[in-house]
């Protein structure tokens, strides 16, 4: 297997704090946010991301050392997109390191690395891949508009059985979407309301 000290992944940031949304809302997470990002969502909350050459190249061995040092018990790995790097050697080094390993995802790009927990949050702007909705343990769909409702059903037809499907308002609309998707889970009870509590704590 290739060192883990030679290989190196665009970190834009990493940071120790509580998982604001989904299933694992609420837990003790450790961040790494790569840079690069192609599907370019007009409300991205983080487009400094999207440039992957602005943020300094980090080796996998340095991200597992500072994931091992906050004693996090699981590490998402969000961005940007970060299913446009390869991202095989930087799961099997935390889970070798006893750390699960989630994602945070819009499904655009193929699938690398090992994972305990995919969550996949579909971009009109960019599809996601047909294989990557089959293996999502997660749906979060955000509802900028009432017509992303129909959308979100449409992906939520390509998912697992299993699959756990979330809707969350998206964070500049939320009081004008929110009273809606509340009618609508009322109505579509397999769905579940995300909230990012990150925002209302203010933590990361």
């Amino acid at each position: 297997m290739e060192n883990p000290g030679t290989h190196k992944l665009p970190v834009m940031e990493q940071f120790y704090t509580l998982q604001g949304e989904g299933m694992h809302q609420g837990r003790a997470a450790y961040f790494i946010r790569l840079g690069g990002c192609d599907v370019g969502c007009v409300w991205c909350d983080v487009k400094e991301s999207w440039d992957a050459s602005k943020h300094p190249l980090v080796s996998v061995e340095s991200l597992v050392q500072e994931v091992k040092k906050s004693g996090a018990p699981l590490a998402v790995i969000t961005g940007g997109e970060p299913l446009m790097h390869n991202l095989d050697v930087l799961t099997q080094q935390l889970q070798a390191a006893g750390i699960a390993t989630h994602i945070e995802t819009s499904g655009a790009h193929p699938l690398s690395g090992q994972w305990n927990w995919i969550c996949v949050s579909p971009k009109k702007f960019k599809a996601p891949l047909p294989e990557v909705l089959r293996a999502a343990n997660e749906l979060k769909v955000v509802i900028y508009h009432p017509s992303d409702f129909e959308w979100a059903e449409q992906h939520a037809a390509s998912v697992s059985s299993d699959c756990r499907k979330y809707l969350q308002p998206e964070w500049s609309k939320r009081d004008r979407v929110t009273p809606l998707m509340v009618e609508y889970i009322k109505q579509h009870p397999e769905w579940t309301l995300c909230l990012q509590i990150h925002k209302y704590i203010n933590v990361p």
